[in-house]
């Protein structure tokens, strides 16, 4: 009997090792090399080294001097990386489309814009999409304007630098990171500078 199970014994223990050990260990070397910013999760650094966030997830952002990411589920309070999923409301959700109206109209208040993108007042799958559209991030350049008091054409052309194209040309939709352009803004146009002429 120990013959006609010893090959399945064996096999189980090599294809563990090659394919639960080796495998994963090659491709992490590879990619540490090839890719060192990426297989390390995209950590973002401030000038002192520490790790203020990463390129790969939303974190919230409130101030009026900085890009709005879009709304998040994840978690209790939104933008939590241990509780990534979105808000499982179908379509037809009543409690979905009154918050949904509502930030509309907020929005639509605060900035004076009758057309509101759907990624400013919807959350994303995993609630944690670092990335806005070009069309929402346009919506808050005046308010970032002023909160910087800066001018909105100068804030309009940072955000502009920071329009990322779909991948390979056609792979998805233009995009703005929301981490990387407010760490720009703040590299660029800090707050409180003299008003624009």
């Amino acid at each position: 009997m120990l013959s006609d199970i010893r090959p399945a014994i064996v096999s189980t223990i090599l294809l563990t090792l090659i394919l639960g050990l080796g495998y994963p260990l090659v491709l992490t070397g590879i990619s540490e090399a090839a890719f060192p910013y990426q297989a390390d999760g995209s950590l973002v650094r401030d000038a002192s080294g520490h790790v203020i966030g990463s390129a790969l997830l939303a974190q919230p952002f409130a101030k009026d001097e900085y890009l709005h990411p879009r709304p998040s589920a994840a978690g209790s309070n939104g933008y939590d990386p241990t509780s990534s999923s979105g808000s499982n409301y179908g379509p037809l959700s009543s409690d979905l489309a009154k918050r949904i109206a509502g930030d509309a109209d907020a929005l639509r208040k605060s900035t004076g814009h009758s057309e509101i993108p759907d990624d400013a007042i919807t959350t994303s799958g995993s609630g944690l999409d670092p990335d806005i559209s070009p069309a929402y991030a346009d919506l808050q350049v005046d308010r970032i304007a002023k909160a910087r008091g800066a001018s909105a054409d100068a804030v309009r052309k940072l955000i502009d630098a920071h329009v990322e194209g779909p991948f390979l040309g056609f792979i998805g939709q233009p995009h703005v990171n929301v981490l990387m352009t407010n760490r720009a803004l703040d590299a660029s146009l800090p707050k409180g500078q003299p008003k624009p002429a």
